[in-house]
Order: C-alpha cells, then sequence, then structure tokens
C-alpha cells in the first residue's frame, strides 16, 4: 500500500476521515436544497401554480448543464484524485487544467446551439400554451449565463477533490443563502417574475465561483493551471469516467421530462402543478444522496491510487449505512408529514393538492433503495468500472422509469405513474446485488480490477 503519512487521507482513521468529507457535503447539498425548496416556495406563492410548473417545465436545461460540468469534472476529478493518490502531483495538475478547458468550450457550443432552438424546445419541455412565457423566460436566462453554473460546479468538485472539502461547502452555502436574498427582493420587493429569478440564480452562482476561487491562494492548494496541449488519451478517460455522472443528471432532466408530458397528458396542468410540488422536494433528496457520493469518489479514488483496498472497504460500508438509513427516514416523513410538505409550496385548488398528496406517499417508497443505489455508482465510478457505473445510472433513471411510466398507468391507472421511480431503483439495487455475489463480495475481493 502506497501512503504519505504527510497526508490527512492516509494518516487519520477511516471514519474520521469519512466524516471529515461527508459533513461538509451534506450540509452544502442541504443547504443548496433548501434553497430550491425556497425557491419553489416564493414562486409559487407569489406568481402561482402556471408560474411554479413553467419553471418546473424549464429545469432540465439547468440540470443539463450541471451534467455537462459533472461528466468533465467527476471524470477529471477522479483522475486527479487517482494521480494524487499514487504521488503524481503534476500529472494531477495536467488533468485538472485539461477539464477545465474542456468545460468551458463544451458548455458554450451546448448554449449556443439550445440558445437558437429555445422556442420548440420549451414546447418539447412539455409546455403548454398556459406555462409556454414563463418556461421560456426562465430558459433564455439560463442559456445565455449558464456557463457561470458550470464553473462553480466543476471548480466545486475539483476543490473538493484537492482536500478541501471545507471551502466547496461554503461555496454552496453562500451561493444558497445569496439566491434566498436576491429572489425574495426580486419577487417580494420588486415585483418582478419568472427571468429576473433565472437571473438571481446564476448571479448567485457567481458570489459561490468568487468563495471558491479562494482556494488558489491557500496553502494547501495544489491546483495549478499548465501550458498543455490536446491529450486524446485524458480526454477519453476524463469521459469514459465521468459519462455515469453526466447520465445521472440527464437522467434526472429525462424524468422531468417525462412526468411533466405524462402527467399533462392524464391529468392535464393541475397534474403537472402536483408534480412540480413532488420535484422541488425530490430536489432535496436527490442533493442529500449527491452529498453521500461526493464524500464517497474524492476517498474511493485516492484510496484506489494509493491502492489502499482496506480503506475502500471501511469507506464504503460507512456510506451504505448512512444512505440506507437516510432513505428510511425520508420515506417515513414523506407519510407522515405528507400534508404539511404540500401546504408550504402555496394555497393551491384541492385539485391539486389531492393529487401531490398521493404522488408524494407512492414516490416516497423510492427513497429506501435510492440512497444504496447512488453509492454504489459512486463507488464503481470512483475505481474506474464505468460499465457498471453506467448501467446502474442508465437503469435506474432512464430504462427502467421509462417502462415503467409506459406500462403501469395502462394496466394499474392513472396513480400507478408515482411508482414508476420506486419501482426501478428496486429493480437495479436487486441487479446491484446479483452483480456483486456473481464476483464474489464488494469487500472480500483480494484485487480491485478495472474494467
Amino acid at each position: 500500500m502506497t501512503t504519505n503519512q504527510n497526508n490527512l487521507l492516509d494518516r487519520e482513521s477511516v471514519g474520521r476521515v469519512f466524516m471529515r468529507y461527508l459533513i461538509p457535503s451534506l450540509v452544502g447539498m442541504m443547504i443548496m436544497a433548501l434553497n430550491i425548496v425556497v425557491d419553489g416556495i416564493m414562486v409559487g406563492n407569489r406568481l402561482g401554480e402556471v408560474a411554479l410548473a413553467g419553471v418546473g417545465i424549464a429545469s432540465p436545461v439547468y440540470t443539463i448543464l450541471v451534467a455537462m460540468s459533472l461528466w468533465i469534472g467527476i471524470g477529471g476529478a477522479t483522475l486527479y484524485s487517482q494521480a494524487r493518490g499514487a504521488g503524481d502531483t503534476k500529472h494531477a495538475q495536467y488533468i485538472f487544467t485539461h477539464s477545465i478547458i474542456l468545460i468551458g468550450l463544451f458548455t458554450l457550443v451546448i448554449s449556443l446551439l439550445a440558445f437558437i432552438l429555445k422556442d420548440p424546445l420549451t414546447y418539447w419541455l412539455g409546455a403548454n400554451d398556459e406555462t409556454f412565457p414563463y418556461a421560456n423566460d426562465y430558459l433564455r436566462i439560463m442559456l445565455l449565463f449558464g456557463f457561470i453554473l458550470t464553473v462553480e460546479n466543476a471548480l466545486s468538485t475539483f476543490i473538493r477533490n484537492d482536500q478541501n472539502p471545507n471551502l466547496a461547502m461554503m461555496s454552496l452555502v453562500v451561493t444558497a443563502v445569496a439566491n434566498i436574498l436576491i429572489n425574495y427582493y426580486i419577487l417580494y420587493v420588486l415585483e418582478l417574475g419568472v427571468a429576473e429569478v433565472a437571473f438571481g440564480t446564476i448571479l448567485s452562482a457567481a458570489l459561490g465561483v468568487l468563495v471558491l476561487a479562494t482556494h488558489f491562494f491557500t496553502k494547501k492548494n495544489t491546483l495549478r493551471f499548465l501550458k498543455i496541449r490536446f491529450s486524446r488519451t485524458i480526454f477519453k478517460q476524463t469521459m469514459g469516467i465521468g459519462f455515469p455522472s453526466f447520465l445521472s443528471e440527464l437522467g434526472i432532466s429525462v424524468f422531468t421530462v417525462a412526468y411533466n408530458v405524462t402527467l399533462a397528458r392524464l391529468l392535464g396542468t393541475a397534474g403537472v402543478a402536483a408534480f412540480s410540488i413532488l420535484n422541488y422536494i425530490h430536489s432535496v433528496m436527490l442533493m442529500i444522496f449527491l452529498g453521500m457520493g461526493a464524500a464517497v469518489q474524492p476517498l474511493v479514488s485516492y484510496y484506489f491510487g494509493a491502492k489502499s483496498q482496506d480503506r475502500i472497504k471501511q469507506t464504503m460500508k460507512l456510506a451504505l449505512i448512512v444512505a440506507t438509513g437516510s432513505g428510511i427516514l425520508a420515506f417515513l416523513v414523506g407519510q407522515i408529514a405528507t400534508r404539511q410538505i404540500v401546504s408550504i409550496f402555496g394555497d393551491f385548488p384541492q385539485e391539486v393538492v389531492d393529487i401531490a398528496l398521493i404522488g408524494i406517499r407512492l414516490f416516497f417508497i423510492a427513497y429506501i433503495f435510492m440512497g444504496v443505489n447512488f453509492v454504489m455508482m459512486s463507488y464503481f465510478q470512483s475505481i474506474a468500472q464505468i460499465r457498471m457505473a453506467t448501467w446502474i445510472t442508465a437503469s435506474r433513471e432512464i430504462i427502467f422509469m421509462m417502462i415503467f411510466i409506459l406500462v403501469l398507468p395502462l394496466i394499474f391507472g392513472i396513480h400507478s405513474v408515482w411508482l414508476s421511480v420506486p419501482l426501478a431503483e428496486l429493480v437495479v439495487m436487486i441487479t446491484i446485488i446479483v452483480y456483486i455475489r456473481k464476483k464474489t463480495t464488494l469487500f472480500q475481493s483480494s484485487k480491485i480490477k478495472n474494467e
């Protein structure tokens, strides 16, 4: 085993190191989740359920921008931590520079193409004549200034992998608090609309970038911008390792569009508005599980580079315990406090409330399995078992979810649509268990294999 006793990842106990990463990641993600919920509450209460539905319809574009930054950011940061674990700091810095340049180029091209097609894109995302003005306004701002979001996400990922999870957390806190204050001012003082709310989100992200930039002036910083040439090898490795993260975020967009389109067809605007409520709550849980993955990825990547199998084993045991406990707790809260959850988003028509109550109670079953699936995806991604990581993401968020959302309402009625995600998560967890048993066991393998 390769170790560097001056490095806290090698020096301190696995439990202590895991908590050093888990707590900042969870706190940062929880604050961001609170930000998302408060945003939804303010839009719903101030502008009404149609505006809330419009923002929900346009949200996949925000997700795709984040997905792009995570694709290259997580892929590059995983390679970065593996190189650090192996003691090759110069190569790690080369990977960092290469990744940031790629993110800038990809964001520019995608945003430009989407902006040119923004009107038909808005309808494709599920907008109707009622929701189009709100969705289109939100979309326009996100496409013009979305590069700020990708920069913030990429820098946050690399800084967390550069052993500064606390600063990554602080940037999320600053972004979230600023967004709440700015959008409160926009909605309740200036009495403006959805486009200005979107701009408030962008401005908040820019403040987060400024916080992250302070890392480059600290003693612990090893991130450096080097003079580089395009490397086909690093490009292929980055895009390969980061692909499950991109697919995961893309899957959120597929999930949102699929539910918006299906519920608009089955239940009309009331169904879309009810889903918007659930989707804000779902964003909270996704942030929590992403926080767990954000804690697992730097540690497992580093230990993989250092060939420290025992530390990988201990880290994963802790992560799975936390993921399972969080999922069960979320399920129970969803059953007990359903009506209270719905009521905080505004005074909606009874039809919307009734749909949302049923949706939350059924949908929250998914969280029992979802946390474990998130953590296992991060594990396989961090040790470069990309096929399995991709399978977990594609099957739970796209393949099985789409099959169930198309089939269940035909057999069991309209409200069974809410069970599409819970069933998809359950099936995927079963496939993970089968895969692990076939490979003997996850934690008793004598050698970590690269796929």
